[in-house]
């Protein structure tokens, strides 16, 4: 499959590759092409950004989750009706699990998928500089995949003369520059970036700086540029498994429950989910005829109060998962589930009740990076479910953690038991993508089919 790409990357996180990719693919937008955004890595915000500007959602590829061939298929899959993907990095370019591995980096991205790399390098600073900087990348690995580089806060008179440097020196293709742009900044919080939806005229300041784009980046070399990327060659998916008859899984879905990786509501569906979104922060009850639920994380500790309110939303929860609903959650949605969670100001306040205990904040990121499941007991009813790569990032706890899964930190000795698990419960902390395994939503279905028989009798 023919697919023109690009991979934005960085030497460091905070270079600005994520307001230069929104501002890339706002003037692309602009000009008409039908394009494909992706994040590199087990992030759920900058995917949100990158829909705003598209006007369709953006997905995630994270070779830690998935083998070179799944991840290759997750790119043709997502870009089979598109003109150009472009992809965004994910902290420096080599810097991958454990931090001294490249496994999972951008790097390994672009490897995996064969894509041309365009280098966004923070010139603030340097000049003559920057060519020993640039090299360095160019060469720390012989199949680099780097082509092109951009550079963000550099001065218009300083541009041309370093293009002319660096094109004769290292032979590699300047595609622009960035000015320093304050007013177009995207501010962040605990988790990374503030949410879209709070960032007062978005779109405007997004067509401010596709405005600035336009005038200072190469955006026709860059176009060359992805169109030289080679095919990519993928085996058909091995995706076998589909209900005999479809299922009805309600999606907690607002702004306490907004982390998704849209694969994953993919997945469900070819496997006969049917996805009913609804909001625990204001619906007053669950959507009728559910045969499961999916909690996934967000911001829950910003809605504490208002999740609190909403007795019959909690008690309805609390009474159908008692009851027997298959249920999965995870972060956010896992604290949701306590009988108390601590908000960001110290608060206590009452959730659904159906994992006892409380969650609670921490000073400081607990936990974080990718880690690697081993089960333990019986899970959805599935005795070896095999091995689940998933992801953490938060700053709680929680005083019941759950011992179903034992989690190992890859290239590590770090290890320690996580998630509440049974026939028909998988909650805990880490975060699943769903290709990662498909073993694990299958089993979910499976039971949600079995609640489905039993409500039906």
């Amino acid at each position: 499959m023919k697919i023109p790409r690009i991979l934005l990357a960085a030497g460091a996180s905070g270079s600005g590759k994520t307001l230069i990719t929104c501002g890339l693919l706002q003037a692309l937008v602009n000009r008409g092409h039908k394009t494909a955004s992706f994040k590199c890595g087990p992030d759920y915000i900058d995917p949100m950004f990158h829909s705003r500007v598209i006007g369709a959602r953006s997905r995630n590829l994270d070779t830690f989750f998935t083998d070179r061939e799944t991840t290759r298929f997750l790119l043709c899959e997502n870009t089979a009706d598109c003109d150009i993907a472009v992809m965004e990095g994910v902290m420096g370019f080599y810097d991958g699990v454990a931090g001294v591995t490249t496994k999972a980096s951008a790097y390994d991205l672009a490897c995996a998928t064969d894509t041309p790399v365009i280098l966004i390098v923070n010139s603030k600073g340097m000049s003559v500089s920057l060519a020993a900087y640039i090299k360095g990348f160019m060469e720390y690995r012989k199949d680099s995949h780097i082509q092109g580089v951009i550079f963000n806060q550099m001065s218009p008179m300083l541009y041309p003369r370093m293009k002319e440097l660096l094109e004769k020196e290292l032979g590699i293709r300047a595609l622009g520059y960035v000015p320093k742009v304050e007013d177009c900044v995207i501010e962040s919080r605990h988790l990374g970036l503030v949410l879209p939806d709070e960032i007062p005229e978005l779109k405007e300041r997004l067509q401010k700086l596709a405005g600035i784009l336009e005038k200072t980046l190469e955006i026709d070399r860059i176009l060359e540029l992805a169109k030289e990327a080679p095919e990519v060659t993928v085996q058909a998916s091995s995706e076998t498994f589909h209900l005999n008859r479809p299922v009805r899984i309600g999606v907690a879905d607002d702004e306490a429950f907004c982390f998704f990786y849209e694969d994953n509501f993919r997945l469900l569906q070819k496997m006969g989910a049917e996805l009913i979104h609804f909001s625990p922060l204001r619906d007053a009850k669950l959507p009728e005829n559910l045969d499961g639920l999916l909690f996934y994380g967000g911001y829950p500790e910003l809605n504490g109060k208002a999740l609190e309110a909403n007795y019959s939303m909690r008690k309805m929860i609390r009474e159908k998962l008692l009851g027997g609903m298959p249920c999965m959650a995870e972060c956010g949605g896992f604290m949701y589930l306590h009988e108390e969670m601590e908000d960001m100001n110290g608060n206590f306040y009452q959730m659904a009740g159906v994992i006892p205990g409380r969650a609670y904040r921490t000073s400081r990121l607990n936990r974080f990076g990718y880690v690697t499941l081993k089960q333990k007991q019986r899970v959805l009813g599935t005795e070896h479910l095999g091995d689940i790569p998933a992801h953490e990032f938060n700053y709680f706890d929680s005083e019941n953690c759950g011992e179903a899964f034992r989690a190992e930190k890859p290239e590590s000795s770090r290890a320690w038991d996580c998630i509440h698990a049974g026939e028909t419960m998988l909650a805990g902390f880490p975060h699943f993508y769903y290709y990662g395994n498909p073993a694990v939503p299958e089993a979910f279905l499976r039971q949600c089919q079995k609640y489905q028989s039993r409500r039906g009798e």
